[in-house]
Parts: structure tokens; sequence; C-alpha cells
């Protein structure tokens, strides 16, 4: 059922990513004038079509799902002599040049557009997401060093205003990339108790390369979210409650070492199969000792044994909900898609020059494993991957590699520079070029989906 459910997200999303890429490229081709043939969900043998409109255009599902395309009327790739003299007007290769540079953009700007707009809406609707409040770092990261505290809020990075914890990740992120240090604002309870103060420290990110953007990173440099102190919720049948723990009970202490909140307490049990453990805590205003010892039992996910005393302790972080009107939504989706279009280009350039590995590089099979991953999360999880998947085709699109959109507007753009169309040897060539960069790239994207497959298996 996972498998399928899986499956399901995969090709939801990459359908609607199709659709929307070649409806650009067909709307634009429409406006200006040009005869379209057929429009295809799918590469390959067609397997179903109907054709509608005044120019009949046949509207196809393919046999092969990864992908689709626009056939136009084209001098090319079509023998024109049966074409009626009306329509050889609207053939693709006699328009102007920034007529065909408008067609052929129109695909990755349609994704673009998509990004925005589901980043919007996500904007307006509003997203619950952790409040951006610091557990305390040990003291060789990056962050103890820095200054930063158990308890401080992040409210800006290099003068940027953050409210939830992923404007951080994504601040930090881009900060990493540019090799830049980051100037954190802070609000920190004042020592007496009595209103915050305001404090400004810098963050040294040499520590963290880029190849490591797409692990935990920010742990590394001693950022974590703080968590609930660890008070006990429901008591069930177990040592816990053999040992006379209570619910609302609050663990200070365990084995004499402070116990800074319930995530810190859930991993000391976790670590401590069969070992007896005195703990000390309040229970109202009443102090109290209790001696657990955790059963050992097998932890399904990692293989191996751990401690559990059954009893739920709560360790989700402070939340907020941050919603925006249209208009900041959309300027915001708007520099989100931006921003990320940007990181885009600099990983890839960073892979180029041998600064990020080519690891990094997935395909169709990690693609449909986030795709599963974020469905069962939730629609606001799916719809943020399906606006990151649509920037990422709408940059790969705009590469200057021939057989993609970028390669015809680097014809495009030499076509303007140099008063004529490249020839067909030319194009021949780098036709052919373009496949084996682009076969080599698929390659690579294959063996890193294997390998990640494998590894997680």
């Amino acid at each position: 059922m996972t498998l399928l459910h899986t499956l399901l997200a995969f090709f939801v999303a990459l359908g609607t990513l199709v659709v929307v890429h070649e409806l650009g490229h067909y709307l634009v081709a429409r406006w200006c004038g040009v005869k379209v043939l057929r429009f295809s969900v799918g590469m390959g043998r067609v397997i179903w079509s109907r054709r509608f409109g005044r120019d009949r255009t046949e509207w196809a599902l393919s046999i092969l799902p990864l992908g689709g395309y626009v056939k136009m009327l084209d001098a090319r790739e079509q023998d024109l002599q049966d074409i009626p003299p009306e329509d050889l007007k609207r053939e693709f290769t006699r328009q102007s040049v920034w007529r065909r540079i408008a067609i052929v953009a129109a695909g990755p700007i349609a994704n673009f557009l998509l990004a925005i707009l589901l980043f919007a809406g996500l904007y307006m609707h509003g997203v619950p997401e952790p409040v951006p409040t610091l557990r305390g770092a040990e003291q060789q990261t990056a962050a103890w060093q820095a200054g930063l505290r158990a308890g401080d809020r992040i409210t800006a990075i290099n003068g940027a205003p953050v409210q939830v914890w992923s404007e951080v990740r994504w601040k930090l992120m881009q900060l990493v990339l540019e090799k830049a240090d980051a100037r954190v604002d802070v609000e920190r309870l004042n020592p007496n108790g009595e209103g915050k103060l305001l404090n400004s420290v810098t963050l040294r990110l040499d520590g963290v390369s880029s190849n490591e953007l797409e692990g935990d990173f920010l742990a590394k440099l001693g950022l974590a979210l703080a968590r609930p102190p660890a008070v006990l919720g429901k008591i069930m049948d177990g040592p816990a409650k053999a040992a006379g723990l209570q619910t609302s009970d609050r663990i200070l202490a365990i084995d004499g070492a402070p116990v800074r909140d319930g995530l810190a307490f859930v991993e000391k049990v976790r670590e401590s199969a069969g070992k007896s453990l005195a703990l000390h805590g309040m229970r109202g205003a009443s102090a109290f000792d209790v001696t657990v010892v955790p059963e050992s039992v097998e932890d399904g996910a990692e293989g191996r044994r751990i401690g559990r005393i059954k009893v739920e302790v709560p360790l989700a972080p402070e939340m907020a909900t941050v919603s925006d009107g249209p208009l900041e939504a959309v300027a915001k989706g708007a520099r989100r898609t931006w921003d990320t279009s940007v990181m885009t280009i600099k990983m890839i350039g960073k892979m180029i020059v041998g600064q990020v590995s080519l690891k990094n590089i997935t395909g169709p099979i990690t693609i449909a494993d986030y795709a599963g991953q974020t469905a069962r999360v939730g629609l606001v999880s799916y719809l943020s991957f399906l606006a990151f998947i649509s920037i990422s085709l709408g940059v790969m699109n705009l590469l200057p590699i021939p057989v993609l959109d970028g390669g015809h507007l680097l014809y495009y753009a030499l076509e303007i520079l140099t008063g004529r169309p490249v020839s067909e040897r030319f194009g021949e060539i780098a036709q052919r070029a373009g496949l084996g960069i682009l076969m080599a790239l698929m390659l690579v994207a294959a063996f890193n989906d294997i390998v990640r497959l494998m590894f997680q298996g």
C-alpha cells in the first residue's frame, strides 16, 4: 500500500509539472500564431488521443510517463509540400527570433509561475512551524562559541527577519553556499526575569561544507530547537509505573546529572536498557527520588536494543502559524522562487568545479520517495515539495544544453548576435553532445538513486 501511495504521489506530481510546463509552450505558441499539431503528456507511442479546436490539435497520452512535448508545425520535422499556404506562415521556424525565444522560454517560466502560486497559497493559508527558540549547544560548536545560549530566540539573520525555524535553515543554507558568516539577532530573557534583551552575534559557518547541506547541518553548528521540560504524560503499565512515577512529575536529574529537557530524558532512557537510573524530580511543590530500570526492547527502525519505561513525554517544540495577505504572499512566493533558483544554479556551478559532490544529483526513484513521504505528512508538505520540484525543473530546462530549452535559447542568442541561424551541421553536432551530457546525468542520477535505495534498505 505504501508503494502504491508513493507511486500515485509521484505520478500526480510529475503529471502536474509536465502539463504546466508544456502548457506554457502551447499557450505562447498559440499567442504567437504558431500552429500546434500535438500536445502530449508522456513520451513515445501515443496510447490515447483526441482532437479539439480550430486547428484540430491532437491531445495525447503517450506510453512513457516521464516527460511530455508540444509538437508544432516545423520545417525541420515535417514535409511542408502539402501544407496549405495560409498555414505556412504559422510554421515555427518562419517566426521572428524573439517569438521563438518567447515560445521556448514559456515552459520553464510556467514552472516558476506555478511555484510562486503554490508558495503564495501556502503563505496565505499559514503553516504551523516551530518557533526558532534554541536548545542549549555543546561548548565545542560554532553556536556556543558565537555566544548563542539555550532559550535564545532568533529574530533576524543578516538583517532579514525570521519567524520560524525553516526560515533560519534557509537563510543559513544560502550563506554556507556564499561562504559568508551570519549575523544572528536574538531575543534573550533578562537574567532577572523582567523583559527581554536584544543581542547580536556572529555565527561562523566555515565549519560546514556545501556537501553537508542535504543533511542536518544545523546540528553540526550546534543549532537545535528548544524542547519542553521533562514533564511526564500518561503512565502505562511498565517500569515507570512500577517505580511510582506519576503523570505531571517533572524530572530534574538522572544519576545526579541535570536533565535539560524532555528530549534529553528520552535519550538517556533509550541508551540505558537494563541499567538502574536514579531519578530526582518535583511532584507539585515536593521533591522526590525514585529508581527505575528501563526494560530492554528491540528498536525496529535501527535494529538495536534500547531502553523503555513506558511513559509519554511531550517533545513538540513551540509552534507558530504565520499567514500573509494575498499581495504579501505573492511577493514572498516570488522571492522564495528566485532564491531557490539562484541556490540551485550555485549548487550546479559548485558541482561543475568539484566543490559539491555529484551525489547530490537525484533521479526519479529519490523524487518518488520524497513525493510519497511528503504526501503522507500532509497536503502542505506535498505542495511545498511540488513547488521545489517545479523550480528545479524550470532551472534544469534553462541550462544551455542542446536538446533542452536552454540549448535552443542559446541558439537563438547566437542568431541575434550573428544575424543568421546556426548551421544545420553545428546543430547536429551540438544535439549529439547534448544527448551525451543528458545521458551521463541520467546515469549518475540512476546510480545515486540505487545507492540510496541500497543504503536505506
